[in-house]
């Protein structure tokens, strides 16, 4: 497979993706370089004259013909998810049909968020006034994007901005560029003027050269906690909306239903192989239930099968790369030595990391308090509901938590206390539907996403006033 990637260079250094399950090449990209910015800025400012220009149904029918063809090409973007980035085809199934949601709600975006009526008259001294404010696109925006979720993270930054009528700078991760640019492709078959979206994959070099560009008006960018503190320190005055990662918590209270805890924490904990930013990383058990809970727990975790992601069958595919899987090695090992318990994992090979459970983990550990992004899993027990939501609230990072709960007065209490993005009760914390808000509280998170809210952030007020003189 060869990319479309956009670089000025005929002889430009091509980028090999490689399946990270067997390390097989899915193709090659063309690698764009901080020096190319300037070839990548005038095309993005044509693309912002030329978006600006597409009427609101023109934008709407656009995205809604590419979630028509996204959807019917659904099975082809699975696989191409699977090689570059190593989900079990179940999970790239599910991430191909977000993707096609995204692309509809992005539609809807476009015909009923245009702007408001302003009641100057609500005011003395205004009363020969009228008007509206409309919602107008910003230029050029700057997406970058993990490898997680390679296409509907991609639908999630570009989809709200072709809809506020912007241009797209579209930095996707050089691990699993081939989704993102099969959407983009998707998308001028669809209607879309070519130079709306500028796509170049390249390293840090690139990126600090687009997040730091003048001419640049939002920067979206998903992905770790280093990078973004290093984006914010060098973007200037622009716009910026970040997703930054977590360290989810989920509650066990002591009178849910517990076969639905434990089938929900199995799901939020080993998704994408833990490569998910509100995935349950650490469970906290009311001690009635805790060793019950902990027994099924492990013994569902254990009957999960780590192997091929293209095997219907398999549950865990393999981590984005070797290096993924010796950071989550290095994290356990060190809890380990510090005095916690393994209760099953920790047994890689390659890039698969089986789903690894640990109990009495210190909170100095990192694995406690850092995102450990990958397979691995912290029980803990607890008394009372007031510790467990001091817990949940001890990192710095917070996206999502769940908790477990029959008892009303309990689920209210703890969504009001703890800390974080979304709160979700009887449901583990990995659940997100895409017209949510989505975002972090405290350290690392601004903005957020979610169609509608990423529109908002995407697009600046202009107000109309009209002095009826004489009036």
């Amino acid at each position: 497979m060869q990319s479309l990637a956009v670089s000025r260079k005929a002889s430009a250094d091509e980028i090999i993706v490689r399946n990270p399950f067997d390390g097989s090449a899915v193709g090659s990209v063309l690698a764009s370089r901080a020096d190319d910015l300037q070839f990548l800025l005038g095309r993005a400012n044509r693309g912002a004259q030329t978006a600006r220009e597409l009427s609101r149904h023109e934008r709407a029918a656009i995205l809604e013909r590419a979630a028509a063809i996204v959807e019917a090409r659904k099975e082809g973007f699975a696989l191409l998810i699977v090689r570059e980035a190593g989900k079990t085809i179940t999970q790239a199934r599910k991430e191909a049909m977000r993707c096609v949601n995204t692309l509809k709600l992005s539609a809807d975006e476009v015909r009923r968020n245009a702007g408001e009526v302003i009641p100057f008259d609500s005011y003395s001294g205004s009363e020969s006034r009228q008007g509206w404010y409309t919602r107008e696109p910003l230029g050029i925006i700057v997406a970058i994007t993990p490898y997680n979720d390679p296409l509907n993270l991609v639908a999630h930054k570009i989809g709200p901005a072709i809809a506020a009528g912007n241009s797209v700078l579209l930095k996707p991760s050089e691990l699993t560029p081939f989704s993102a640019l099969e959407l983009v492709e998707v998308l001028r078959e669809s209607g879309l003027p070519e130079e709306v979206i500028t796509v170049a994959v390249g390293g840090a070099d690139l990126g600090q050269a687009l997040v730091s560009a003048k001419e640049v008006r939002m920067i979206s960018f998903t992905g770790g906690f280093a990078t973004g503190e290093a984006i914010a320190k060098t973007a200037g005055i622009k716009k910026l909306a970040m997703d930054l990662g977590g360290n989810a918590p989920v509650i066990i209270m002591k009178n849910c239903d517990l076969e639905a805890a434990v089938e929900g924490c199995v799901s939020g904990a080993y998704w994408a192989a833990g490569q998910n930013c509100i995935g349950t990383q650490r469970i906290l058990v009311q001690r009635p239930v805790h060793q019950r809970f902990k027994t099924e727990f492990v013994a569902r975790t254990k009957a999960l099968k780590t192997g091929n992601p293209i095997e219907a069958d398999t549950d865990v595919g393999p981590m984005i790369s070797e290096s993924a899987v010796r950071r989550a090695a290095v994290m356990v090992e060190h809890a380990i030595a510090a005095g916690a318990t393994l209760l099953c994992g920790h047994r890689p090979s390659g890039n698969l990391y089986p789903p690894t459970v640990l109990e009495n983990v210190p909170a100095t550990c990192d694995v406690w308090y850092e995102e450990v992004f990958a397979p691995v899993v912290i029980l803990h027990p607890f008394d009372q509901l007031d510790e467990a939501i001091e817990l949940a609230n001890g990192p710095e990072y917070s996206l999502h938590a769940g908790i477990f709960t029959n008892d009303l007065n309990e689920a209210l209490t703890a969504s009001r206390r703890i800390d974080a993005g979304g709160i979700l009760v009887n449901d583990s914390s990995d659940y997100r539907f895409d017209a949510m808000p989505f975002g972090g509280f405290k350290y690392g998170s601004m903005g957020r996403e979610g169609v509608r809210f990423a529109y908002e952030d995407m697009t600046q007020p202009k107000v109309v006033c009209i002095n009826r003189l004489g009036a």
